[in-house]
């Protein structure tokens, strides 16, 4: 990794969001389904929120600017889902308000075909 991509890297861990923390603390230390996850991954000119490279799954956190910039949040899925990657979105407040759900979600693409659980253009915003 560049340094200019590590440095970008920890200042994206150093500030990250509470519901970027609260996701973190689900996934972190193999605790979903003994599988490793690394924060803010960075894949071609995009940091993954996090990233499953064993599985090829990112899980991306989005907060309220997001519902401005839907289009280049579609480029930024596109690109990972052609580098091979499936996605999954979260709103912030939806792992705010239900983590558990979050973690039902993220344990079931992990368990399922690649195929059903990233339709093309992205997985579509959780409510």
């Amino acid at each position: 990794m560049k340094d200019a991509q590590i440095a970008r890297a920890r200042e994206l861990r150093r500030d990250s969001t509470k519901p970027e923390k609260i996701c973190w603390e689900l996934l972190r230390n193999r605790r979903l389904s003994g599988v490793k996850f690394r924060r803010q991954h960075p894949i071609g000119p995009y940091f993954a929120d996090f990233a499953c490279i064993s599985a090829k799954l990112v899980i991306e956190i989005d907060g309220e600017h997001h519902a401005f910039q839907i289009e280049r949040d579609s480029r930024r899925t596109a690109f990972m889902e052609r580098q091979g990657w499936r996605v999954l979105r979260f709103w912030a407040n939806d792992v705010l308000e239900s983590p558990e759900g979050v973690w039902t979600a993220i344990c079931a693409a992990l368990a399922a075909p690649p195929h059903l659980t990233s339709p093309p253009g992205g997985e579509e915003h959780k409510s």
